[in-house]
């Protein structure tokens, strides 16, 4: 009897997921649209503004689950059939939005650019930006507009003409992870150090679970945008170099935070390229990095910490983790108000922690849990995390989310990548 209930729910995925597959060939062709944004305002007000829209040559990502299963990110990318129906939603984060917690925004508006990606669509659909509000935790609309696929103003011209190749190929791009590596602050001259550097830092996260054992689903590709000159600027040093994604240290004044902060280039660079998840090599030794959920991660590539900085921001541009600290210097206010279930998977205020890690506590674990090593490999609800020393939570003592010595990650957080991975694999 068993036999034949695993038997019959086999059946059963397998033609939902064939249903899925039909409604992407029904309403999407195997390219990719990308929507250049300019997201504005201040701490108190934004909005959205449609800049250009481009055709890309391959769609990398899911076509059985268009409307994923967890709602991530700051901001979606949500398309509609002409008469309502809701096809595809894509999740993402942005520099902007985090400048929008900033002391800064209280006082000035500012302009940051974003791409998004979806599917290219074979008819007329309706595109629908939408923004959450993070002081009540609910979405409204930024921003919506029609797109024609037979629209000649859609951008169709090759944006560069960068080298690019694959160093890890286990398959398909529509059932694997596609992560794309870009070369920043490397000469041309430099260019044998990047591929070296590439395969050296992707090499680093595969040593952890679960990326470790989930390995065979994913695809590495890199990008060999050359810059005029090698390094990144640094202007709290008075350090400035012509590159090619334009990166800086000192973001937010915060003298750690490498960031490129005109996304658009970092998209046009790879626009040619399949890809799931980005990420962008600096061709420096100090110390700093970023990550932000479908948006990109980036690091220096010769700082001794790069085998624990990699791995760390991955983890929040791919799938979503938040940080897990408290006590690092950050430039944001209020970053996780009480009340609001923060949408990471790994931090809680506990406004719905049922929707978190919950079943993943044993009977018997302290709740909340003391701050003591003696819980050092328990999933509990230690306090302290998203920058804040109280009234956010995180699942265990020491995580990869949290510091660069902890030697893994938590059991929450593997979920968590474990389910991303699945959403473009499976």
């Amino acid at each position: 009897m068993k036999r034949l209930l695993a038997i019959v729910l086999l059946i059963a995925a397998t033609l939902t997921a064939e249903g899925r597959k039909s409604d992407f060939d029904r309403y999407f062709t195997g390219e990719r649209l990308r929507i250049d944004l300019i997201l504005a305002g201040n701490s108190q007000h934004q909005q959205a503004f449609l800049e250009e829209l481009v055709y890309e040559p391959c769609w990398a990502g899911t076509r059985t689950q268009l409307i994923p299963s967890f709602d991530y990110g700051h901001y979606t990318t949500d398309v509609y059939t002409t008469d309502g129906k809701l096809i595809f939603r894509r999740g993402f984060n942005s520099l902007f939005e985090e400048w929008c917690t900033t002391e800064e925004a209280e006082t000035i508006n500012k302009a940051f650019t974003n791409s998004a990606w979806i599917p290219f669509p074979k008819v007329k659909v309706r595109v629908v930006v939408t923004g959450l509000d993070r002081h009540t935790g609910k979405r409204s609309e930024m921003l919506s507009f029609e797109v024609d696929p037979e629209d000649k103003l859609i951008t169709r011209g090759s944006e560069n003409s960068y080298k690019y190749s694959k160093i890890l190929d286990n398959g398909p791009v529509e059932n694997h992870v596609d992560l794309c590596i870009i070369a920043e602050g490397y000469t041309e001259a430099e260019m044998d150090k990047f591929r070296a550097d590439a395969e050296r830092l992707t090499g680093y996260l595969f040593l952890l679970e679960p990326f470790s054992s989930r390995k065979s689903d994913f695809n590495v590709w890199i990008v060999e945008s050359v810059s005029e000159e090698s390094g990144t600027d640094i202007p709290h040093e008075d350090i400035w170099r012509n590159t090619v994604a334009a990166s800086n240290f000192y973001t937010f004044r915060i003298d750690r935070y490498l960031t490129a902060p005109d996304h658009r280039r970092i998209a046009q660079i790879a626009s040619a390229v399949p890809h799931d998840a980005l990420y962008v090599i600096v061709n420096h030794g100090k110390y700093g990095g970023g990550g932000i959920y479908n948006y990109y991660a980036l690091s220096t590539a010769d700082h001794p910490a790069v085998k624990a900085v990699f791995p760390h921001e991955f983890g929040h541009s791919f799938a979503g983790l938040a940080d897990e600290y408290y006590t690092s210097e950050v430039a944001y206010q209020d970053a996780y108000p009480a009340g609001v279930e923060p949408w990471e998977p790994n931090i809680t205020t506990q406004a719905d922690f049922a929707s978190k890690w919950k079943d993943m506590i044993e009977p018997g674990t302290p709740v909340p849990t003391p701050n003591d090593p003696k819980y050092k490999n328990v999933t509990g609800l230690f306090e302290g995390g998203g920058y804040s020393a109280k009234g956010v939570w995180r699942p265990y003592y020491e995580c990869r989310m949290k510091n660069n010595t902890a030697p893994a990650f938590c059991p929450v957080c593997q979920r968590a990548i474990n389910l991303m991975i699945d959403y473009y694999c499976r």
